[in-house]
């Protein structure tokens, strides 16, 4: 179930708490290719099949770790619900690990947590989420990020 946040003081009242996790998902390799493709990042470690078989030491395809961090902005909304914002950015990152590899068939989720909140002029608030994009049956997370969002209340 989504945590509401409700403007300005919601959002401040949620500094430094839990928020949660999202339901589990499979990363897939059509996924995978799919972003080799946006990006042109074609590395045989991600979409060679036949030469992750005899030399990878994954065992799979592993999706980019940059795939990985999307991650956190497309289940974001599935933790959080707002009320009372005009507007939400995501602002980008202050630290991104990729501690082990999220394979083509592993399970993932978004485990999340409220950070500090601070004002940061014309009305915009900045929040920091401690983001970890895990897998199922890992002890470490596919990701952790601290990830800076920019709120602008109504």
């Amino acid at each position: 179930m989504p945590v509401t946040v409700a403007g300005a003081a919601g959002l401040k009242d949620h500094a430094n708490q839990p928020v949660g996790a999202s339901d589990w998902q499979e990363m897939t390799l059509d996924r995978i290719r799919a972003f080799a493709g946006a990006t042109d990042d074609h590395q045989w470690i991600h979409v060679d099949e036949e030469r992750i078989a005899k030399e990878s030491p994954f065992g799979a395809p592993i999706a980019h770790g940059y795939l990985t961090l999307s991650l956190v902005a497309g289940n974001f909304f599935r933790l959080i619900t707002l009320e009372g914002m005009k507007m939400v950015i995501n602002y980008g990152t202050n630290k991104v690990r990729f501690p082990t590899p999220l394979k083509a068939g592993d399970r993932y989720r978004l485990a999340m947590e409220f950070g500090e909140v601070t004002e940061k002029g014309g009305g915009w608030l900045e929040a920091v989420f401690n983001a970890r994009i895990e897998v199922e049956g890992q002890d470490k997370p596919a990701c952790a990020a601290e990830c800076v969002y920019r709120f602008l209340p109504e």
